[in-house]
């Protein structure tokens, strides 16, 4: 549940404009106000993204497309700004907003459209050799799970445990264990077959031997 701001609106929007035409830093205005820098910030991206009115009459829960969340992760995750940056660059009014899309999308989660939810991300299908490729480039930028998974289109959980595998097991911890699985189970089957095989034919030789010592 959101707390209702202590600080009145057109105060806001004084303090906001003086920063603007600088008569006022960032830190002064906090102290003013008896608030946190980051609430100044938030004032300040508000302003410039959706003009003084927002801050008078405040829209609730602002919606965004699913298209410009991942937009701003991916603008974020390829270091295209700081989280401010990207905020001013896409028009989005809260600081927390972005940093609750980013951790969701590097917990292996989808961004939903319009609301500020979020569903897991499905995993993808990849080869030996994806994955082997796809560890290496991870190692080589300080495990960066996000980033990676952003970049070879998979998700985030699948990006980690494929490195911990890795790092376990070498190469032979990213083989698919289902691949593995079937592939003992169809040579368990051939051997059983073969086994069946060779008892049937001892069963013959058998009776064909004792068939012969009766007559």
């Amino acid at each position: 549940m959101s707390r209702k701001s202590k600080i009145d609106a057109v105060k806001k929007v004084e303090i906001v404009e003086q920063y603007l035409n600088g008569e006022l830093s960032q830190k002064g205005a906090a102290k003013m106000c008896g608030v946190n820098k980051r609430s100044v910030q938030d004032w300040i991206r508000i302003y410039k993204t959706d003009g003084p009115e927002s801050l008078l009459s405040p829209k609730t829960n602002k919606r965004y497309s699913k298209e410009l969340k991942l937009q701003a992760v991916h603008a974020y995750l390829s270091g295209e700004g700081s989280l401010d940056e990207i905020c001013v660059k896409f028009g989005i009014r809260q600081h927390s907003q972005l940093s609750s899309w980013i951790k969701a999308y590097n917990e292996g989660k989808e961004l939903k459209e319009l609301t500020g939810g979020s569903a897991m991300k499905k995993a993808r299908k990849t080869t030996l050799e994806e994955r082997i490729c796809i560890v290496k480039d991870c190692l080589d930028h300080d495990r960066n799970y996000g980033a990676m998974a952003l970049k070879y289109d998979c998700s985030y959980q699948q990006v980690r445990n494929w490195v911990e595998r890795y790092e376990k097991m070498g190469s032979a911890g990213l083989e698919d264990r289902r691949e593995l699985g079937g592939s003992a189970l169809s040579q368990a089957a051939l051997q059983k077959k073969n086994y069946g095989t060779v008892s049937q034919s001892w069963n013959v030789k058998i009776k064909t031997y004792r068939w012969r010592m009766t007559c």
